[in-house]
């Protein structure tokens, strides 16, 4: 995958995320339970953690280093999961969607000092045993990203279905 590729992957997946999330009032971003046991505003954090996290993993190997907390968080994504979530369990919202847009700027930012060779070449950046980069950054971002898109998508529907009720009985 080329950086034009990863740029159209990167914006088409926030574009439709955002698409989803922008009939949501203030109160259903933040009720919990709404996405599994998390509210939309976790969702939004949960992302972003994983975002910030590889731009911190990029930011070491442009200086050669090893990504080590991108590589832990890989290697075991509950745990890394869990603790995240319990950092700031009442995240402000304002804030959450601000770092969400930061976060994939830097991103896309970041892209830039990585040459084709470097996104593309196995055997490039040995802690990924294999992958290259551009998967990395694919599974970690949009990847991830739509992968939590059909949660979305089931809330929306779950809030355009009337509720059963008096207006859906039937009168004789």
């Amino acid at each position: 995958m080329n950086h034009d590729e990863l740029y159209e992957a990167l914006d088409s997946s926030r574009e439709k995320l955002l698409v989803l999330v922008d009939p949501l009032s203030d109160e259903l971003l933040v009720k919990p339970g709404t996405i599994g046991n998390w509210s939309v505003r976790d969702l939004l954090f949960h992302l972003t953690t994983w975002e910030a996290e590889l731009v911190t993993g990029l930011n070491s190997l442009d200086r050669n280093k090893k990504p080590g907390r991108l590589l832990d968080a890989l290697a075991d994504r509950e745990a890394y999961n869990t603790a995240r979530m319990a950092e700031n369990p009442d995240r402000d919202l304002d804030r959450v969607f601000k770092d969400l847009q930061d976060v994939r700027f830097q991103l896309e930012n970041w892209l830039e000092a990585f040459s084709a060779r470097d996104l593309s070449d196995l055997k490039r950046y040995k802690w990924f045993e294999g992958e290259p980069l551009w998967k990395i950054i694919a599974e970690t971002s949009f990847e991830h990203e739509a992968s939590h898109l059909p949660a979305l998508e089931q809330l929306l529907d779950q809030l355009a279905d009337p509720p059963i009720g008096l207006n859906n009985i039937e009168v004789l």
